[in-house]
């Protein structure tokens, strides 16, 4: 989950000025979390506790309201309906993070990942964005290399993932569809070569940098066995107590579920 965040936290000074080069840095003062960083641990609460993401989602964007959530969210999260308003836009695939950590198999993780994205996202191509992002993270954490992770996918899903990176990130703008933002997340990463590298191409991008450089940032960490250290210490830095404490909690809920299996 960490590397969702701090992906968010690097890419956020760059969501309304984006950057078309990888030489950048990777914190500054304007660095901070975003609803992308909100939402990831709304729903890893949501899978240590009772399951009920619309209700986690409400109340953490109740705790954080001014972390920059898009307007039909936000009505969504003011109004006393449970309903989901059809969207397809990339938060489903951008919070999706914890469940590719937390299930023993591909299938549970896809089945998990659609309930987490139909609170909200119940269009098709805003679960098909969750489940695609949740099942890369499943199979890079299990070992799987980066050209089979291509080949599920686009056999799976139906993304287009054969635009080689240079090519994408020559003509990429911002789009905050699953459809725009997922296929080129999942290009950015797939060219990458460690953690960082895969962020800088995220942020390189030139798109919705923070949501880019989240997803990008959750399936490196799976595939690269995590942040590194000093990266990590300083996306901690930028959380408060209570956000680090479901992080913390988090890896407890993975530790022992691995123990247990």
């Amino acid at each position: 989950m960490l590397g969702a965040i701090a992906g968010d936290i690097i890419g956020s000074p760059y969501e309304h000025f984006p950057i078309k080069h990888e030489d950048f840095p990777l914190f500054s003062s304007a660095s901070r979390f975003t609803d992308d960083t909100v939402m990831t641990i709304a729903t890893a609460q949501a899978l240590m506790g009772d399951g009920d993401y619309a209700g986690n989602y409400r109340r953490f964007f109740h705790l954080y309201p001014n972390a920059g959530y898009g307007k039909s969210f936000i009505q969504w999260a003011k109004s006393q309906s449970r309903e989901p308003y059809n969207s397809y836009g990339n938060g489903s695939a951008m919070r999706v993070g914890p469940i590719g950590f937390a299930f023993d198999t591909l299938e549970e993780t896809l089945a998990e990942a659609r309930r987490s994205a139909e609170v909200t996202h119940n269009h098709e191509e805003g679960i098909k964005g969750a489940q695609c992002i949740a099942a890369a993270q499943f199979l890079a954490r299990t070992g799987v290399d980066q050209s089979a992770i291509r080949k599920y996918v686009t056999a799976a899903f139906k993304y287009d993932l054969s635009m080689p990176y240079a090519q994408l990130q020559a003509g990429y703008s911002f789009d905050v569809t699953c459809q725009g933002t997922v296929p080129a997340a999942l290009c950015a990463f797939l060219e990458s070569s460690d953690w960082e590298d895969a962020i800088r191409k995220a942020v390189a991008l030139g798109g919705d940098s923070d949501t880019l450089a989240s997803i990008v940032g959750a399936i490196a960490d799976a595939f690269y066995g995590g942040v590194p250290a000093t990266l990590a210490e300083e996306t901690h830095r930028r959380l408060d107590a209570q956000l680090c404490e479901v992080v913390a909690e988090f890896d407890s809920y993975r530790v022992n579920r691995a123990l247990k299996t």
